[in-house]
């Protein structure tokens, strides 16, 4: 099971990938393997020494009744703190933020996300970055 999010690739330049696990709530871990879960406007950042994930959309389980969680709460992100240090470093510089990319499920049944340092694409980089993927698709038919 992989949640990704499409906008990340196309709005970002990608620089620098980190996988993190998820502090998680028993019907959150319930939806996210039924592929309940959004990562369209999320964004992470760095507080007190701690990795954050804010409106990461997940679901509300049907049949939980009172223990059901709230639908975009913030997440806690399980970092060492050596790559929360150099993240932190990095995000001081101009333009560079945190983005999460992708939700997945590892080997031995962890919920994981990957996050990406990220820089900004301007309207023309993006214009080329369809014209990659149109050329690409043309090379496939």
């Amino acid at each position: 099971m992989v949640i990704s999010n499409k906008t990340a690739g196309f709005n970002y330049f990608l620089l620098e990938k980190f996988t993190a696990g998820i502090v998680l709530r028993g019907t959150e871990i319930k939806s996210i393997r039924k592929g309940e879960a959004n990562l369209k406007d999320s964004f992470a950042y760095i507080h007190n020494g701690e990795a954050l994930v804010k409106n990461m959309h997940i679901s509300p389980l049907k049949n939980a009744g009172i223990y059901n969680h709230e639908p975009e709460r913030i997440k806690k992100l399980l970092l060492t703190t050596r790559e929360i240090r150099k993240i932190s470093n990095k995000l001081k510089d101009n333009g560079i933020t945190l983005v999460p990319v992708k939700i997945f499920i590892n080997e031995k049944g962890l919920c994981k996300m990957e996050i990406a340092l990220a820089k900004g694409k301007k309207q023309y980089d993006k214009r080329e970055t369809i014209k990659k993927r149109d050329a690409e698709r043309e090379m496939k038919e």
